[in-house]
């Protein structure tokens, strides 16, 4: 009789059958490759699914030592979020969106508490939650052409899953109000200077410093590196804890909003989005909040209620309002 798989131990790397990420597991190193280099490697819901499961994995091989991430390709690491996913399913249904932010904070739990030292191999852009996970991982490897930006503000969102909590702790108060509020983006070398990625170098020599690093990793005693990994989460644990709850129920409530709707829209439209119009439109007593006026209207012919300030006929019985 074949002996029954502990359920405390890893599987073969192979037996996931993963879509969106890639997975190996050789000479001690575990690899989890975002696969999607034709959205820049920007994650969707599948995504974020295979990489928890990818991460908890990791965490019961004790053939593994080390985690690295990273994307496909020479073009991004991570660009985040989906936003063409968020654009036609969470502006159109705000309240999965909390579902979804289950998903997204159980797959950052699964890096943070793998109990290995992770290594992001920085290969291109890094963007919106790309950055959270460069910062979910313990050291960072960068090409020296790379760059590193947050983007919510420009796309009617905040990066509260990770990135609020984080870069003031990583880089410092002023800094990470520049990188959040500006949404502009920083230099490998800026990144190496302010502590957001531990090693820059040229992109020829990435896999060479990332697997000279898991190499030093591989020859220290897994249970010490274990627990000084728990002890220096200790601040990043305890930012995140503090505040993830609140935005994830912040963050679904705001996925039925005009801001997000526009900004993501105006993404996946290519156009800059209209801040200045919804900025006008409070500013002259109309409504910022809702796409075409607050749910106010009633229709006289058919008693209809709720309907929006802005719409001139009714949207049930089509008469003039």
């Amino acid at each position: 009789m074949a002996e029954e798989q502990s359920p405390l131990a890893g599987n073969p790397a192979e037996s996931f059958g993963f879509r969106d990420i890639t997975y190996e597991k050789r000479d001690w190193v575990a690899r989890v490759t975002i696969n999607r280099p034709h959205a820049y490697n920007a994650y969707r819901t599948q995504t974020l699914a295979e990489m928890r499961d990818a991460f908890r994995d990791a965490s019961l091989d004790d053939g593994v030592a080390v985690v690295v991430l990273t994307g496909a390709g020479d073009k991004a690491f991570c660009t985040g979020g989906d936003v063409k996913e968020y654009a036609s399913t969470y502006t159109q249904r705000p309240h999965e969106y909390w579902k979804y932010m289950g998903l997204f904070a159980d797959c950052h739990d699964a890096l943070r508490n793998i109990g290995k030292p992770t290594i992001a191999r920085i290969n291109g852009i890094v963007a919106g939650g790309g950055n959270e996970f460069n910062m979910g991982c313990d050291l960072a490897v960068a090409a020296d052409d790379i760059t590193i930006r947050q983007v919510g503000t420009r796309v009617g969102s905040v990066a509260a899953g990770g990135a609020t909590q984080w870069l003031p702790i990583m880089i410092g108060d002023r800094r990470a109000r520049e990188m959040l509020l500006l949404s502009e983006p920083i230099t490998a070398q800026q990144a190496l200077e302010w502590g957001l990625v531990n090693r820059v170098v040229q992109r020829d020599q990435i896999d060479a410093c990332v697997d000279e690093i898991c190499g030093k990793l591989i020859e220290k005693f897994p249970e010490c590196l274990r627990y000084t990994r728990q002890q220096v989460n200790f601040w990043k644990d305890l930012a995140w804890h503090s505040t993830i709850g609140h935005a994830r129920e912040w963050l679904a409530l705001h996925f039925a909003s005009l801001e997000p709707y526009e900004g993501m829209t105006a993404f996946v439209e290519k156009r800059p989005p209209n801040y200045v119009g919804l900025r006008e439109a409070a500013r002259d007593g109309g409504s910022s909040e809702f796409l075409w006026g607050a749910p106010s209207k009633t229709c006289s012919s058919c008693d209809a209620t709720g309907l929006p300030a802005a719409m001139a006929f009714c949207g049930a019985c089509g008469e003039k309002l």
